[in-house]
């Protein structure tokens, strides 16, 4: 016996219906694996399991039949339909939460690092989840009974979904409540109705600051003091994804920093990020806010360290092998290294060391004032890690060589993973021997922060960009370490390595540069400079 569908068509409460029971089923893998780890299907929560189920199938429905309406219901479904696959494949396959960091992410991110999570698994998820359910709803007749008729029924459907929403909840309560209370990541896997929540969420945060006014001055009082009359060539590195575990200078058991532990540098082994996604991370850590006050929202309508630096006098300069500064850099000049055209060291991608060969030109062309320049490295961006490094840098063997890492090993990652750490600290020593040729002029130091960590498969999960609240530490816990040139001969440095395991945070970012530089101003706390604790009277 043959399915058909009604000659006249279906209404659009049950085209509405049966998209929402596919979503449901075909789009909620990773939703029902966590579901069922925390409430086992043979057990006495087996009741509220099945109210639970219900009432996420009413909750989506209830979403769908909300914003689908005449001539919107198809597009609707449609687009839902899409977006609910590629959000399946991205949790299914990593592990991770779309929550609006990780649309700002998507949104920000560019063509190169989209074509790395481009894989055959995930045009699987696209065509079978997303493209064929998408053309049979196009290809569906929708029986039109007029606006009356179609708004009673609407109308019936809604209430219908709203009533067995309050049913199944006010039966279990008590369940409800504790799932409610003690189980929130378990929402954040809910598939489509929690993407869709966060994207509400991002496009209320994009419109309130393109609705930013005026650009709040910070450091207005910056100044170098007339005592100080060397100057400074201080080099940030925003790192990329790295893992302070991952770093053998902080003690790990594979040599992956080589060229700083044959250097004086200290490693600030207890550093954690402010965020899980370089799009929170990097504003962050340049603000002068602080993390608990950070947010993103009205982060673009306040001036950061840069512009502090410059109402000081410091030459300012940003060069970016990433995809951008993540509006940090808006206001100082700023250079894109992602292309031959500056770069000149690109083979499959353009290389972090290709941003070094020219600053040698920028430092000469500035005969007065400090420097300070900023380095945003492309670091260990995954999930190609094979391609952050050039292949002379492939000591850890086998390396996973796919950007789809179900296709490797966890050995495999880890090595590709490891390779990339090695090449970050190449670049680092490259930077330190270019700072050491400038010492007989500068007070020289480089300072290097990673933004945020990595999940390479510790309970199931990958990259990076959880909430916060629910991140393990693999993707929070980073590395910072600090080079210092001989001027800085006031640093105790024996003290300072016995205090470098203290906990700190992307805060003493701010406070450290700014005692680097030794400006002066009212927003400068020393209690988060790192070096304050460790500085001699001269």
């Amino acid at each position: 016996m043959k399915f058909r569908l009604p000659a006249d068509g279906l209404s659009s409460n049950t085209l509405i219906t049966l998209v929402t029971l596919f979503l449901v089923v075909g789009c909620n893998l990773t939703f029902f694996a966590n579901l069922l780890s925390t409430y086992p299907l043979f057990s006495h929560r087996a009741p509220f399991l099945g109210a639970l189920v219900l009432s996420f199938f009413a909750i989506n429905a209830l979403i769908l039949a909300l914003f689908s309406f005449g001539r919107l219901t198809k597009p609707v479904l449609i687009f839902v339909l899409l977006l609910s696959s590629l959000a399946a494949y991205f949790m299914d396959s990593y592990g991770i939460v779309i929550n609006d960091e990780m649309l700002q992410n998507a949104v920000q991110t560019n063509a190169a690092e989209t074509w790395d999570l481009m894989t055959g698994k995930l045009l699987g998820y696209l065509v079978f989840l997303g493209l064929l359910p998408a053309i049979i709803v196009v290809r569906v007749c929708l029986h039109w009974r007029g606006w009356q008729s179609e708004l009673l029924s609407r109308a019936k459907l809604l209430g219908v979904l709203v009533v067995l929403t309050g049913v199944l909840v006010m039966s279990f309560s008590s369940y409800f409540a504790s799932f409610l209370r003690e189980h929130k990541p378990l929402r954040t896997y809910a598939n489509p109705s929690y993407a869709i929540y966060s994207g509400v969420k991002y496009a209320n945060q994009v419109f309130a600051t393109k609705n930013d006014k005026a650009l709040a001055v910070m450091g207005a009082d910056a100044k170098i003091p007339e005592s100080d009359h060397g100057r400074e060539l201080i080099i940030l590195v925003v790192g990329e994804t790295a893992r302070a575990d991952r770093f053998s200078i902080n003690g790990y058991g594979r040599e992956t920093t080589p060229s700083l532990q044959a250097t004086q540098a200290v490693s600030f082994s207890n550093f954690w990020a402010c965020g899980t996604s370089t799009a929170i991370s990097v504003p962050c850590m340049f603000s002068m806010s602080g993390m608990e006050k950070f947010d993103l929202k009205s982060a673009g309508s306040k001036e950061n360290l840069l512009d502090v630096l410059k109402h000081a006098g410091v030459n300012v300069i940003w060069l970016d092998n990433n995809s951008d500064s993540k509006g940090v850099a808006i206001r100082v000049p700023y250079q894109n290294f992602r292309s031959p055209e500056l770069n000149s060291l690109c083979d499959t991608e353009c290389r972090d060391e290709g941003m070094l060969p020219k600053l040698q030109e920028y430092i000469d062309s500035h005969p007065v004032g400090d420097i300070f320049i900023v380095l945003h490295q492309m670091g260990n961006h995954g999930p190609a890690y094979f391609k952050r490094y050039p292949p002379a840098f492939e000591k850890f063997r086998p390396a996973c060589q796919s950007n789809d890492l179900g296709q490797c090993s966890n050995e495999e990652i880890d090595n590709a993973y490891d390779n990339a750490i090695l090449y970050t600290d190449h670049f680092l020593g490259k930077t330190i021997e270019l700072l050491k040729r400038n010492d007989s002029h500068f007070e020289t130091a480089l300072f290097y922060v990673s933004d945020h960590g990595e999940s390479l498969g510790e309970n199931g999960i990958y990259l990076h960009g959880m909430p916060r609240a629910m991140a393990p530490d693999k993707q929070l816990h980073i590395p910072a370490v600090i080079w210092l040139g001989s001027a800085f001969h006031d640093v105790d440095m024996s003290a300072l390595r016995k205090t470098s395991q203290r906990h700190l945070t992307h805060d003493n970012v701010v406070h450290t540069v700014l005692g680097l530089m030794e400006i002066k101003t009212e927003l400068y706390r020393p209690e988060l400079d790192l070096l304050d604790c460790c500085r001699m009277p001269e």
